[in-house]
């Protein structure tokens, strides 16, 4: 027993001979002048350490900074780059004899940031790269070499504290000042292979909106420092701005992560979002063991009203400003060679979206990405009493990105669909409808002049609606009898059992050469094409009378049954019109009035 109490007692005198001979002898301060020297000297910049450094001993060592600043470069408005206020770390000393690392706490306090660039080119930055021309040769790292050092055996971390962070960013060029605080960020009693519980506040003022987020969850860490993990995250973020939906919103999500470093394996759990009436859930896996990385993610999403999400904000943004004028050579070709940096699959659901009053049910959208081709192999929802079926590619590889498609519209009522999405009340009808093509560009009107396709297209039991080709007909008649009396108003619609077609779009041109309209009163048939650069129609068609036009209220006027009268459609999309050439049927009162005569002298001369 007394050879432990004197091995206990020289053990203590050691540790009391330590602490005096770093506190007699080796004064950290005797050190400050020569750091600030150094950085000078590396980097031009002024390091400034106002309070005294102070040991702290058994049963722990460590030390405690204050006041420290670093210069920003001379010109520059704000005279410190960066600065901390405090920071205190201290390592237990008995269980390093045992290789492991317990610290009470690692805490930093007021620490204040202020980045800025100007438009000369120069930044905050400059000069804190080594810019000697000293040489550091790196030598090859053996088994040998690793094994030489000192292997730990475990971390134990009483906590962590950061409070009291600042940092502003300025831009010259753009005016445009952002300050992020983050108010806290503690991890709580940490060791390797357990999980701790870690909570951060954060706040972001950027130039027309404010962000605040704060959030906690519980991080783990294994004891080989190849797995990380991050689980039960809970975050809430709010954010408020003039360009933000009414003015504010609230995102809150809850998420597991983990990271394998071994496997190069990252993945994400998406298990609750919510946002803006938005709901969502899913997945995504990543492996960084390649060059390019690969990601596969999945994303559930419920009812989304895009309509409601950026009403606030379009009229917001129309306050007080001027209707924006087309720009032309403004726009610029968006670059997507960036999609060669990652490969990956996306598979999306959404349960409905709403988007300029048209509604779509049950969206499925599977895609594959790989080598900057991206591949939406399936594409499909559900629309007004019928289902849409696409699938399309997009080339990003090249500066101008290129593109070509199928899709196929099934069973839709046609008339609320482009009333909801273009607000034209012009046909009605069960449609079916196929288009394929392709193009290059990605600019609005580039697409439109780009793109070729060709398609078909097929109404069933519906309506032309802004014109009654049957009461036009029976007007013009009833005038070139004589009788000019105002008709019975009736309604603008002209019904028909089918209206078929097929059409070609190039160089902006949608082009019809076989359109076919059926009724039991009319026959409708002609060609025409559709300007989609100037949003105009021009159409020649012939209409003849198949049956009696008592069935949109006509009476016994169908003297016209198989005369082919020329019909004129043109306008515009919105406001097309409608004109009907008379000249067939002032030809046609001419005949009949010539067989009459006719008729006429064949009696009076006995039938000769």
């Amino acid at each position: 027993m007394k050879v432990v109490k004197w091995i206990l007692v020289a053990v203590l005198l050691l540790f009391v001979s330590l602490a005096a001979y770093l506190t007699l002898v080796f004064d950290p301060n005797d050190f400050k002048p020569q750091l600030v020297d150094a950085v000078k000297d590396k980097t031009g910049r002024t390091l400034t350490i106002n309070d005294d450094l102070e040991w702290t001993f058994f049963p722990t060592v460590g030390i405690k900074l204050g006041g420290i600043a670093l210069s920003n470069p001379q010109g520059f408005d704000k005279a410190n780059m960066l600065a901390v206020n405090q920071v205190v770390a201290s390592v237990a000393l008995m269980p390093l004899l045992s290789k492991q690392v317990e610290i009470e706490e690692i805490s930093l306090d007021g620490l204040t940031v202020n980045l800025a660039t100007y438009k000369d080119g120069r930044s905050t930055f400059d000069g804190l790269a080594d810019s000697g021309n000293a040489q550091v040769e790196t030598q090859p790292t053996t088994p040998a070499a690793e094994s030489s050092g000192i292997a730990i055996s475990s971390i134990d971390i009483g906590g962590i504290n950061i409070t009291n962070t600042q940092v502003e960013t300025f831009d010259q060029a753009t005016g445009v000042t952002q300050t992020f605080e983050l108010a806290s960020i503690q991890l709580s009693q940490f060791t390797l292979d357990e999980f701790a519980k870690l909570s951060y506040q954060f706040k972001g003022q950027l130039p027309d909106m404010l962000v605040t987020s704060e959030g906690e969850g519980q991080v783990k860490i294994s004891s080989d420092f190849s797995e990380y993990e991050l689980t039960e995250l809970k975050v809430s973020n709010s954010v408020t701005g003039k360009s933000i939906p009414q003015g504010s919103m609230t995102i809150n999500l809850t998420t597991d992560m983990s990271v394998n470093v071994a496997q190069k394996i990252a993945k994400l759990e998406l298990k609750s979002f919510s946002a803006a009436d938005i709901s969502a859930s899913g997945k995504v896996d990543v492996n960084f063991a390649n060059k390019v990385p690969n990601v596969n993610a999945k994303l559930d999403v419920g009812p989304v009203d895009l309509d409601k999400l950026l009403a606030s904000t379009d009229s917001t943004s129309a306050q007080g400003k001027e209707p924006s004028q087309p720009t032309g050579g403004s726009q610029t070709e968006p670059d997507l060679r960036g999609l060669k940096q990652v490969n990956g699959t996306f598979d999306l659901t959404i349960e409905s979206v709403k988007v300029s009053n048209l509604t779509t049910e049950k969206w499925v959208m599977n895609t594959n990405l790989k080598n900057g081709v991206l591949s939406v192999d399936k594409l499909a929802a559900e629309l007004y009493e019928g289902k849409l079926q696409a699938s399309a590619k997009l080339d990003g590889r090249n500066e101008v990105a290129s593109y070509q498609f199928n899709k196929k519209i099934t069973g839709v009522q046609i008339r609320p669909l482009l009333v909801d999405a273009a607000e034209i009340d012009m046909l009605a009808g069960e449609t079916n409808f196929e288009l394929s093509g392709s193009g290059k560009s990605l600019i609005t009107d580039n697409i439109k002049r780009n793109l070729n396709a060709k398609g078909k297209f097929a109404a069933l039991d519906g309506a032309l609606y802004g014109v009654n080709i049957p009461q036009m007909i029976r007007d013009a008649q009833a005038k070139m009898s004589g009788d000019f009396s105002s008709s019975k108003a009736e309604e603008k619609k002209t019904d028909f059992t089918s209206l078929t077609g097929s059409f070609s779009i190039a160089k902006g041109v949608f082009n019809n050469q076989d359109l076919e309209m059926a009724s039991p009163l009319i026959r409708l048939t002609g060609k025409g094409n559709a300007n989609l650069l100037s949003e105009t129609i021009d159409y020649a068609l012939t209409t003849s009378v198949v049956g009696s036009l008592e069935g949109q209220g006509g009476g016994e006027r169908d003297a016209l049954y198989g005369v082919e009268i020329p019909f004129a459609i043109s306008g515009s999309f919105t406001e097309p019109k409608f004109a009907l050439d008379t000249q067939a049927l002032l030809d046609s009162k001419i005949k009949e009035e010539t067989d009459k005569l006719k008729d006429s002298l064949f009696k009076k001369l006995g039938g000769f």
